[in-house]
C-alpha cells in the first residue's frame, strides 16, 4: 500500500547526479525503503548496495540484477556499517531519498565520509505537503493542522530541508540551508491523493498516540475536491521537491 502511494522519482533527477560523481561503480541508497531509488540508481552505476532498519520494507523492495538489499538495525555500529556497505573509500555516491530526517545524523555522516571515494558525492532530497496547485490548501492548512501530532524529525522535510545539517562542500545542487528546488511531476486521481496523504507518516505517528486524522485530511479534501472537479480525472501535479548534494571536506 505504502509503495503504491508513493511518487515516482524523476529519471533525469538520478542522471543529473551520475553526472555529478567521478567514478560509476558502486552506489549506496541509505534508507532505500521499497527501492524506488535503488533501481533508478542501478541505470547509472554497476552496482547498488540498498539498505534500511525496517525489514517489511525490504520484503517488498523491488527486484534488480544490479541492486542488493540489506537489513541495518538501529544498533549498528559505525564500523560495522562502513564494512556492510562496501568499506572505506568504496563509493562513488551515496543517496538518501525522502529519509535522512530520520536518521542519527551524527553517525550517518561519519559513515559517509569513510565509505565515500575521492570525488564521491552525497545527494539527498525529500517533498512535503506542497503540491502544485494545492498547496495552499495541503502545505498551508492541512501541514499547520498536522504539526502537533508530527515527529519532530518530520519537520525537517516539511521545512523542506531548510534546517537539515549538511557539512559537505557543495557541488551545485543546493547548500546547507539552501536546498535546491526539483520539480516532481506525478498523474494522480483524487483518491491517489487522498491515499498519500493517509500513508504518510504523521498520521501513523498519530495513530499511535490515539488520534485519527482521517476527519481533519476529509475536511481539507473537501477544499481540493471542489477545486479538482470531476473525482475521477487523473490530474498532473507538481510536488515542489527539494535536494542538496556536497562532496567530503577534505
Amino acid at each position: 500500500m505504502y509503495a503504491k502511494k508513493r511518487p515516482r522519482y524523476p529519471d533525469e533527477w538520478f542522471s543529473k547526479i551520475a553526472a555529478l560523481t567521478a567514478g560509476h561503480h558502486r552506489a549506496w541508497d541509505a534508507g532505500c525503503g521499497c527501492g524506488q531509488a535503488s533501481v533508478s540508481i542501478a541505470g547509472y552505476y554497476d552496482s547498488v548496495v540498498a539498505t534500511d532498519v525496517s525489514q517489511g520494507q525490504l520484503r517488498h523492495a523491488m527486484a534488480h540484477p544490479k541492486v542488493r538489499y540489506l537489513h541495518t538495525p538501529e544498533d549498528l555500529s559505525e564500523d560495522d556499517l562502513v564494512a556492510l556497505v562496501g568499506g572505506e573509500g568504496s563509493l562513488d555516491l551515496v543517496v538518501v531519498a525522502t529519509s535522512i530526517h530520520w536518521f542519527d545524523l551524527p553517525l550517518f555522516y561519519a559513515v559517509v565520509n569513510r565509505v565515500l571515494k575521492p570525488g564521491g558525492v552525497l545527494a539527498v532530497w525529500g517533498y512535503n505537503y506542497d503540491i502544485h496547485p494545492f498547496g495552499d490548501k495541503l502545505q498551508g492548512k492541512l501541514y499547520a493542522a498536522m504539526r502537533p501530532h508530527m515527529d519532530p524529525r518530520t519537520r525537517l522535510a516539511m521545512e523542506r530541508y531548510r534546517e537539515l545539517p549538511f557539512p559537505f562542500e557543495p557541488v551545485g545542487v543546493g547548500r546547507v540551508g539552501e536546498p535546491a528546488d526539483v520539480d516532481m511531476e506525478v498523474d494522480m486521481t483524487l483518491d491517489d491523493l487522498v491515499g498519500f496523504l493517509m500513508t504518510g507518516s504523521v498520521v501513523t505517528t498519530a495513530r499511535k498516540k490515539g488520534f485519527d486524522l482521517e476527519a481533519l485530511v476529509k475536511d481539507v479534501m473537501k477544499e481540493v475536491e471542489a477545486a479538482w472537479g470531476d473525482p475521477t480525472v487523473v490530474r498532473k501535479l507538481v510536488f515542489k521537491a527539494f535536494m542538496i548534494a556536497g562532496k567530503t571536506k577534505r
